[in-house]
């Protein structure tokens, strides 16, 4: 007689689980009560049509390749972003503030969509959550309330120009052995801190420093993409209060496009060739922060 199958019981989520999912979506849901409250009556009817144009859907492409960038590689969604923005005028404060905005909706769902196909190495994501917050807050405060935008408008251009080499550099270079990472709160302060002043950067010096020292690429990439919810939204809170919403077609095409990217990103990091990618992406920021150098100087 033969044995009935056996159907597999599904293993109950623990509350942990749950907060991984709930936590992204309760903040943002606080954040899009208090645009409501706070910029409701400042937006008509007219002002939407006259909106929904062109431009948004160029900001909403950018958004999409942008978010497609970061979930294949980690990296690249503020300099990519930041890098288009500065090229067509944008100034540097808006463009910042544009990103980080869009990045609290971005990363909120590449968090979870990370989590989702278990690319999260929840120790590492925990060692870089707090520094990094620390870092993004000092950085967006500095730049909303002390720095003029436009004199640090071409410096922001040139650190994107370094971070295109670098980003270059990784795709070129061959895998390291694994070797330990020491000071990791330190470079999560100085990530946050550069990713919030340039508009990017959290990618590029947090995830290419793990990877090139030989960590897998797949859970580095899965948790600091999930530990820049917080930093993108620490800093974007921090903007809200110091600097407002001046764009929101800029905030609005980056969210909806970089929210629908977020799952395909997720779900291709682990399934790209990443050093061509890496090449090809860093060498398209050195060409569009060069054109705003070039431009500053010329």
């Amino acid at each position: 007689m033969t044995k009935p199958p056996v159907i597999p019981v599904e293993k109950p989520r623990d509350i942990e689980d749950w907060l991984w999912v709930g936590i992204p979506i309760a903040l943002l849901t606080i954040i899009i009560g208090y645009l409501i409250y706070k910029h409701a009556g400042s937006f008509t009817l007219e002002s939407f049509k006259a909106g929904f144009n062109s431009d948004l859907a160029f900001y909403l492409m950018v958004g999409v390749m942008a978010q497609l960038v970061d979930g294949a590689l980690g990296m690249g969604y503020g300099a990519t972003a930041t890098s288009f923005l500065l090229t067509l005028g944008v100034p540097p404060a808006v463009s910042s503030t544009s990103v980080h905005l869009s990045e609290m909706f971005t990363t909120g769902a590449s968090a979870i969509s990370h989590f989702k196909f278990k690319n999260i190495n929840k120790k590492l994501f925990k060692t870089l959550l707090i520094p990094g917050v620390i870092g993004s807050v000092i950085g967006a405060y500095l730049l909303s309330d002390v720095i003029d935008g436009n004199v640090i408008k071409p410096f922001i251009s040139a650190y994107m120009v370094v971070l295109g080499c670098i980003i270059v550099s990784k795709g070129i270079k061959k895998n390291n052995v694994k070797k330990p990472t020491k000071r990791l709160g330190v470079l999560a302060i100085f990530g946050g801190f550069m990713d919030a002043v340039g508009g990017g950067g959290w990618g590029p010096i947090v995830t290419s420093t793990l990877i090139g020292r030989g960590r897998d690429p797949r859970y580095t990439i899965g948790s600091v993409n999930a530990a820049e919810f917080a930093v993108a939204f620490a800093s974007g809170v921090t903007f809200l209060l110091f600097e407002g919403i001046n764009s929101w077609q800029v905030v609005l095409g980056l969210m909806l496009g970089g929210m629908i990217a977020a799952p395909l990103g997720a779900y291709l990091v682990n399934r790209v060739n990443r050093r061509p990618l890496m090449v090809i992406v860093g060498l398209l920021v050195i060409f569009l922060g060069l054109r705003v150098v070039l431009k500053a100087i010329l």
